[in-house]
């Protein structure tokens, strides 16, 4: 199967398993797990931070996060299509009795700074007290322009709440824009670094910040039910997509472009974003479902519905991009021509939809 639906999808390469089955491992709860120790160590300082935790899932890191740095009846600022506030289970404020308040996503991702000031509570017992500010990088596939960062670290800083990074691509956004890891980490106080998606890691994200922040996150870890034992073999997978799968992104950015190309040349499909390694496209309503069927007929499997997303990641090359174009013009092809069978592929309306999040 190709499978295009997200970049979590990826399966453990087998250098990934040999490094995960050679692992030094302890009980991480107490300190003592060597691989998950450097890990942390590793990471902080290619992020130019100075503490990390490694986390299961990069849900967790953000919500420890957003804890450490916010009160109960605490606020942060956050876009209404960011992962921590759409697609997290509404955790901030189940969780962490912390109320969002969300602000509209510009088109290229970013929060318009005049609306961040204008959404800013006064120091009143009226209102939930703003405490942070939190972005995504990259988010719908597309990486923040680096003066827009430095304008909302400047807006941050002048009125005195934290920043927070939900960097679950974040390595993608450097790789795009030929910046390092510490380059698109520096103007935040913490930043959230996921591994299981386009690095490949079966599980792990790692947080990134102050010594004293990491300390709180490690506690808010233990209460959210992260503290686990033997993690050196999950630890192990990160460092080694780390190590292994970081250059290798740009093979996923060239890919998404390939195919973004591809289907432009189709008429009735109309690309509407390709950044990194997401395609965004808008398919016609009545072929949804149809397509999405005929495709994992034909061995591709694919979110296809109103907003279509199409994920490239190391699982799939180029060879399988223009055979996922390929698959798609004949399927259009067959619904143009009317030839005999195609009765069959518009009849499979199985009404299932395949739900996906920004991230």
């Amino acid at each position: 199967m190709i499978d295009l639906r997200s970049d979590t999808v990826t399966r453990p390469t087998r250098g990934m398993l040999e490094a995960m089955s050679a692992a030094s491992v302890g009980d991480d709860v107490w300190g003592d797990d060597p691989t998950v120790n450097r890990l942390e160590q590793v990471v902080a300082e290619q992020a130019g931070k100075e503490a990390a935790v490694f986390f299961p899932t990069g849900t967790q890191s953000n919500l420890a996060a957003l804890m450490a740095h916010c009160q109960r009846g605490d606020e942060y600022i956050v876009g209404q299509d960011a992962h921590t506030y759409r697609y997290e289970g509404g955790g901030a404020a189940v969780l962490g009795s912390i109320q969002p308040q969300p602000i509209e996503n510009a088109p290229d991702g970013t929060l318009p700074l005049e609306n961040v000031r204008a959404a800013v509570k006064p120091d009143d017992s009226h209102f939930a007290r703003t405490r942070l500010l939190a972005l995504e990088n990259t988010i719908g596939g597309k990486v923040l322009p680096e003066s827009y960062v430095q304008e909302a670290e400047r807006l941050v800083r002048a009125l005195g709440i934290g920043f927070h990074l939900d960097g679950a691509r974040a390595w993608n956004a450097g790789v795009a824009s030929g910046r390092s890891i510490a380059d698109i980490c520096a103007p935040y106080d913490s930043v959230s670094l996921c591994f299981s998606k386009g690095l490949g890691a079966p599980i792990g994200s790692v947080l990134v910040g102050s010594r004293d922040r990491m300390d709180a996150a490690r506690r808010w870890r233990k209460v959210l039910g992260g503290g686990m034992r033997q993690s050196g073999y999950l630890a192990a997978a990160c460092q080694y997509a780390l190590d292994h799968h970081v250059r290798r992104l740009s093979d996923d950015h060239a890919n998404a472009q390939i195919l973004a190309a591809g289907l432009g040349d189709i008429d009735e499909i109309r690309v509407k974003a390709a950044a990194t390694n997401m395609v965004f496209a808008e398919v016609p309503a009545d072929h949804c479902d149809p397509l999405r069927n005929y495709l994992r007929d034909n061995g591709i499997l694919a979110a296809i519905g109103r907003s279509t997303r199409f994920v490239t990641h190391l699982d799939v090359g180029t060879d399988q991009m223009h055979r996922v174009v390929r698959t798609i013009k004949d399927y259009f092809q067959i619904q143009r021509s009317g030839r005999s069978g195609v009765a069959e592929v518009m009849s499979k309306q199985t009404g299932e939809s395949t739900p996906y999040s920004s991230n």
